[in-house]
């Protein structure tokens, strides 16, 4: 028997959040501290950032080139953002998966419904902030939004965390360190601790949906 044929298939996990949860922060840490895990590189007809290289942070293409993907099936899930399109590769995902590697997609909850449909295996993390007070205090920590945008920020933060029962776990980003011990030992196949029906989230999404 080949190693090929023996070899583990990697699991799939999509996390999301609102603006200001600190997801991308907890990403990066699991990715660090864990070598067997991979975030999916996403494809966009944004312009590549200063810092950006092609490969690396996106999969930069032409809008035209993103809607014949879109037209052949190669998304797992896309979506546009303003002006720009994104999109989650069918077979990059299904590569790294199939090379034995745990996948980590980072996209919001519309694409997590695309994704449950094409991958009904896929386990769903969703990042909540400890407070609303403490969501706006991040956001305004940032210094780099007028109040307009804040204001649709926290808008925004409230819809997406709405749609917080759609996912099979939640991890509450109040203390950065035990959230990330929280994170990895879902993505390392426990965590039932933190599922989404836990009763001790209660209070805090009265205070987050109000």
């Amino acid at each position: 028997m080949s190693a090929a044929s023996t070899r583990r298939r990697g699991s799939l996990f999509v996390i999301a959040a609102p603006s200001g949860a600190g997801k991308t922060s907890l990403v990066k840490t699991v990715l660090d501290r864990d070598p067997g895990l991979k975030v999916s590189i996403s494809h966009t007809t944004r312009k590549p950032r200063p810092h950006e290289r092609d490969g690396e942070h996106y999969h930069f293409i032409s809008t035209d080139e993103f809607k014949r993907l879109v037209a052949a099936g190669q998304f797992l899930e896309n979506a546009q953002v303003f002006d720009n399109y994104y999109g989650t590769s069918r077979a990059g995902v299904e590569a790294l998966r199939n090379a034995g590697h745990d996948v980590i997609l980072e996209i919001d909850w519309q694409g997590a419904q695309q994704v449950r449909k094409a991958q009904a295996d896929c386990r769903t993390i969703f990042i909540l902030p400890p407070s609303r007070a403490e969501l706006e205090a991040r956001l305004r920590n940032r210094k780099t939004d007028s109040e307009d945008v804040i204001a649709r920020r926290l808008r925004d933060a409230e819809t997406d965390m709405s749609h917080y029962a759609e996912f099979d776990y939640v991890v509450v980003n109040d203390d950065f360190e035990r959230a990330a011990t929280q994170l990895l030992s879902i993505l390392r196949g426990g965590g039932s601790e933190f599922g989404v029906k836990r009763p001790a989230l209660a209070p805090l999404l009265k205070d987050l949906l109000g």
